[in-house]
C-alpha cells in the first residue's frame, strides 16, 4: 500500500521530518523517489538522494497522495492548504485535530507524535484519527509502523502525554544518564570512562526492557527482592522521592505541549 503512494513532507528538512523519511526509506516502505519535500531551508545532505524538493507548496500538495506535516508548531497557525480531501498526517507537538482540520480544509486528518528515533526505526508513534480519517487506520499503521512501534489512541489528550514521554530521544533518559556520569566522576572515575560505561548500560537496559513480557515495575521489584547493592540504591532513590521528581518534570512537559496548542 505505502509503496504505491507519493508522500509529501512539509518540513522534511527538519530533524523529525528527516528522521521519518530516513526510516521509511530504510524500511523500503516508501521509495525515496516517491517522497517530495517542501522546505524553505532546502534539502539536507543526510536525506536520501532521490528525495525531491518542490519549492512551491501548492505544487507539492497537488503532486502527492498523502501529506505529512512536520514543521515547528509555531508555524502551523498560518498554514492553509488545498488538499482536495487527501489524508493529512501531523507529527507537530501540540497541534490539535481541530487545528489540523483548519489547515487541511477537511477532517481527514491524523495527529501523531513520533521521535527522531524514527531514523533507526526505533520510534514509538501513537496517533489519533480525525473524524474523517476513520478508514485510514491502515495508512497510519503502515506509515508509522515502518519507523518503529505505533499505537492507535482513543483520547487526544494522551498525545500531549506521549509528547513528554516518548517524543524526546534521548530526552529525560539522557538526564538520568548524565547524573550517573557525574556521580562516577565525583568518585574519581575518568569522565570518558564513565561516559562509555553509562552508554553501554543504557544500551543493555534498552534491550533488557524490550519485548520480554516483564514490566519495568516487575524488574524493579525483582531487584529489590534480591536485596543486593542495587536494592539499596533503589530504596534510597524511592525514599528521596524520585517518582515525584520524574512526575513533576513530565507534567511540566505535558503542560508545555498544551500551551503550544493554544498558541498556534
Amino acid at each position: 500500500m505505502l509503496g504505491d503512494m507519493v508522500l509529501g513532507v512539509i518540513g522534511g528538512s527538519g530533524q523529525l521530518g528527516c528522521a521519518i523519511i530516513q526510516g521509511l526509506v530504510a524500511a523500503k516502505a516508501v521509495p525515496a523517489s516517491q517522497i517530495l519535500i517542501s522546505n524553505r531551508s532546502g534539502v539536507r545532505s543526510d536525506l536520501p538522494d532521490a528525495v525531491r524538493l518542490v519549492a512551491d507548496l501548492d505544487e507539492m500538495v497537488a503532486s502527492c497522495d498523502v501529506i505529512l506535516l512536520s514543521i515547528p508548531p509555531a508555524n502551523a497557525s498560518k498554514l492553509r492548504m488545498k488538499t482536495d480531501g487527501k489524508p493529512v498526517l501531523s507529527v507537530m507537538a501540540g497541534v490539535t485535530l481541530q487545528q489540523l482540520t483548519e489547515i487541511a480544509g477537511h477532517n481527514r486528518v491524523i495527529r501523531a507524535m513520533s521521535s527522531p528515533a524514527a531514523a533507526g526505526r526505533l520510534a514509538y508513534t501513537p496517533y489519533m484519527l480525525g473524524n474523517g480519517a476513520q478508514d485510514d487506520d491502515a495508512l497510519a499503521e503502515g506509515l508509522f509502523g515502518s519507523v518503529g512501534k505505533t499505537e492507535r489512541l482513543n483520547e487526544e489528550a494522551q498525545l500531549d502525554v506521549f509528547t513528554a514521554i516518548t517524543g524526546p530521544v534521548p530526552g529525560f533518559v539522557a538526564l538520568f544518564a548524565d547524573a550517573m556520569v557525574r556521580f562516577a566522576k565525583d568518585q574519581g572515575v575518568d569522565r570518558d570512562v564513565a561516559v562509555r560505561a553509562v552508554r553501554q548500560l543504557f544500551l543493555a537496559a534498552g534491550h533488557e526492557m524490550g519485548d520480554n513480557g516483564v514490566s519495568p515495575a516487575q524488574q524493579v521489584q525483582e531487584m529489590i527482592d534480591y536485596a543486593g547493592t542495587t536494592a539499596a540504591g533503589l530504596e534510597a532513590m524511592k525514599a528521596a522521592g524520585i517518582e515525584g521528581v520524574v512526575a513533576e518534570g513530565l507534567l511540566a512537559a505535558v503542560e508545555k505541549a498544551q500551551r503550544i496548542s493554544k498558541v498556534t
